[in-house]
C-alpha cells in the first residue's frame, strides 16, 4: 500500500526513525487495529495510533459518556456527556487525522460479536474495563491467530504485555484466576491511564513495523506512584484451556518443517 504525498509529509518525522522508514509506515497504513474499551486507556491508545498513521481503527465500547469520565477521556468534550462515547471518539479522531478509516461500534464485547470483531482486524488492543470482555477477546485472538496487546491499570499500578498465539503466554496463562475488579471501585488519575496508553500504542506500532523490541513473552508492570518498572516472564501453561492446543499445533508444524528439511538434506 503506497503512501500519498500528504501522508509522507504528515509522517515524515517518524519515517526518519531507523527501523521504521517508509516501509514501516506502509505497514501501519495497511493495518486494521481493534481497540476495545474506548475510555481513558483505549481512547488514548486510539489517538496515538491515529496520529501515527494506522490504516483503520475499529472502536468498540458500549455505554454513554459520564461526567466522571472527563478527568481522563481526552477524546471527549463536556457537551457530549450522556451520549455514546465511541461516536464522539470517532468524530474527534477523524478531525485529527482524516486519512485514518474509523469504524465506531457502540457495543460491549460479547460472545455474539467477538469473532466478527477479531476476524476483521489484524491486531487487537485490549483496554476493556472487566475480565469478562478481556477473556472473550483473548480467546478469540487465540482462536483466529491474531496478536493482542493487553493493557490494564488499577489506581497507580498498571501492566502491559503482547500476546502472540502459540508463541507467548495468553491472558488465561497469566491470570488463570481472575482478580476482583470493580470498574467503579478504584480511583483513576488521567495521567496514569495516559502513561499506560502511550506505552500500549508504542507496543502496537512495534509489533506492526518491527521497530524496537516488543514485549513478547514478557509482562511489564508499573507502579507509577514510585515510578517503579519491572519486566517479568509469565508462566506459559502447557495445559492452558485456551492456548495449549494452538501452541502444540505450532510446535508440531515447526518439527515437521525441520524434519522435512533434514530429509531433503539427506536425500541430496
Amino acid at each position: 500500500m503506497e503512501l500519498t504525498p500528504t501522508e509522507i509529509e504528515r509522517y515524515q518525522r517518524q519515517i526518519m526513525l531507523p527501523g521504521l522508514g517508509e516501509e514501516g509506515q506502509k505497514k501501519l497504513k495497511s493495518t486494521t487495529a481493534l481497540v476495545t474499551g474506548v475510555g481513558g486507556l483505549g481512547g488514548t491508545v486510539a489517538l496515538y495510533l491515529a496520529v501515527a498513521g494506522i490504516g483503520k481503527l475499529i472502536l468498540v465500547r458500549g455505554g454513554n459518556l459520564r461526567l466522571d469520565d472527563m478527568n481522563r477521556q481526552i477524546l471527549m468534550t463536556d457537551d457530549w456527556v450522556g451520549k455514546p462515547r465511541v461516536l464522539k471518539a470517532k468524530e474527534t479522531l477523524s478531525k485529527i487525522n482524516p486519512d485514518v478509516q474509523i469504524e465506531a461500534i457502540p457495543e460491549y464485547v460479547t460472545p455474539d460479536n467477538v469473532d466478527i470483531l477479531v476476524r476483521g482486524a489484524d491486531i487487537a488492543i485490549d483496554c476493556a474495563f472487566n475480565f469478562e470482555e478481556r477473556d472473550l477477546l483473548n480467546e478469540a485472538c487465540v482462536r483466529w491467530d491474531k496478536p493482542m496487546v493487553e493493557a490494564a491499570m488499577n489506581e497507580m499500578e498498571a501492566y502491559l504485555t503482547t500476546i502472540i498465539p502459540g508463541k507467548t503466554p495468553c491472558l488465561s496463562c497469566i491470570f488463570p484466576e481472575k482478580p476482583e475488579w470493580d470498574r467503579w471501585g478504584f480511583g483513576v488519575l488521567g495521567a496514569v491511564s495516559g502513561t499506560l496508553a502511550t506505552l500500549a500504542a508504542l507496543e502496537v506500532i512495534k509489533v506492526i513495523t518491527g521497530l524496537g523490541q516488543p514485549l513478547y513473552g514478557k509482562l511489564l508492570t508499573m507502579e507509577l506512584g514510585s515510578l517503579h518498572f519491572a519486566k517479568h516472564r509469565p508462566y506459559h501453561d502447557p495445559n492452558c484451556p485456551i492456548c495449549s492446543k494452538i501452541t502444540q499445533q505450532k510446535i508440531n508444524q515447526t518439527l515437521n518443517l525441520v524434519n522435512t528439511k533434514t530429509n531433503l538434506s539427506i536425500s541430496v
